[in-house]
């Protein structure tokens, strides 16, 4: 008796959960699906963007490119700079506050073209903040959390009273009613999938609260490095943006050579964090830097190695969220997990329709009563 109670109490938690987050955790979970192949997805429609020919001739060097970027727009503000080195013929790729990418010629300077916002940047819009800004992320983060409490209430639902049940709760019936295979797709679909959507659900909340850094912290028994300020680099505070981007280029790229990419990107309060990504295979090995980007003085750094376990999370969180942490394999299976996140809600939200369907429709039970005939 008591287990059925529990069960009606978790039944109830899930339903409701599930109806007032439905549409946020439909819109998470399409767009996730969608960004999960975005790399490709860019190599493929802006191939004639992203490369031109491989020449024998050096870098030349982010002076030159970023003269001409200012050359082109004037009034434009870098807000990042992409720079791919272990690509022969990689374009340099210049964003500004619109996120228009500016594609230039690594080894001349020259504009090969620029893109404006595109499809996938709305999509990511939508899967980090709905578009609402500030206000959007908070609640697309709290409905994450309740899409996780909704994945743990559904497993408790789902677990058979019997070991006889065990079959049928992990096959679709084919042969059976519309009703039926609804509710097999919402059930079995939705086992099957929880695993990979609830670590979705805790890499999503790790980019969302502090509070999930936190625990990682506690877990691991590490703190969370924050950057080495020992380090000094010297820079000419007078010079202009675009040598002080390229000192700042040469001086890392002698000093921690091999990188795959560097990234550039504007933070808040003048702070610029350059990003020089390693080759790797599970853990991203990332080392990352702090500027004063008015004056190009280091702030602080972090390299990988000397990243403690907490660190580690942090570098393989993005990888893990994404599916790129398993490669190709790891992709496909996120991209089906994420289709069947989306479905969850469309799925409960008709079993919850026909259920109250038919609850109208039954008849109300008539009341006899008994008629006591008087004895004479």
């Amino acid at each position: 008796m008591a287990n059925k109670t529990f069960k009606k109490a978790i039944r109830q938690i899930h339903l409701w959960l599930g109806l007032a987050t439905g549409i946020i955790v439909f819109v998470i979970c399409i767009t996730g699906s969608l960004y999960v192949f975005e790399e490709e997805i860019r190599d493929a429609t802006g191939k004639e963007l992203m490369h031109v020919e491989p020449q024998s001739q050096p870098f030349i060097g982010l002076e030159s490119i970023i003269l001409n970027f200012q050359k082109i727009t004037p009034k434009d503000k870098i807000t990042s700079i992409r720079i791919t080195e272990n690509e022969p013929g990689a374009t340099v790729q210049i964003l500004n506050k619109k996120k228009q990418i500016f594609y230039f010629n690594p080894y001349t300077g020259g504009l090969i073209g620029k893109q404006g916002r595109d499809w996938l940047n709305t999509v990511f819009d939508l899967h980090t903040s709905l578009m609402l800004g500030e206000t959007g992320k908070m609640i697309q983060g709290w409905s994450v959390v309740i899409f996780l409490l909704m994945l743990i209430t559904g497993l408790v639902l789902w677990y058979p009273a019997r070991i006889k049940q065990a079959k049928q709760s992990l096959t679709i019936k084919w042969e059976a009613s519309v009703k039926r295979k609804i509710y097999d797709f919402h059930n079995v679909l939705g086992f099957y999938a929880s695993i990979l959507l609830i670590i979705l659900a805790l890499t999503g909340m790790y980019f969302a609260f502090s509070g999930v850094k936190t625990a990682v912290e506690m877990v691991t028994n590490s703190k969370l490095g924050k950057g080495d300020s020992s380090i000094k680099m010297a820079f000419d505070p007078k010079a202009n943006l675009a040598v002080r981007y390229n000192t700042i280029y040469k001086t890392l790229t002698e000093k921690y050579p091999g990188a795959i990419s560097m990234t550039y990107s504007v933070r808040k309060k003048d702070e610029m964090r350059v990003r020089m990504i390693y080759p790797y295979q599970w853990s991203r090995k990332q080392n990352t830097f702090f500027f004063n980007r008015n004056t190009g003085e280091l702030l602080r750094s972090k390299l990988y190695k000397n990243n403690n376990a907490a660190d580690t999370v942090e570098a393989a969180n993005y990888d893990l969220h994404t599916g790129k942490f398993f490669g190709i394999i790891g992709k496909i299976l996120w991209l089906l997990a994420s289709l069947i996140g989306a479905s969850l809600p469309v799925t409960g939200f008709i079993m919850w329709w026909n259920k109250r369907k038919a609850k109208k429709k039954k008849p109300k039970k008539k009341h006899h009563h008994k008629v006591l005939k008087k004895v004479v």
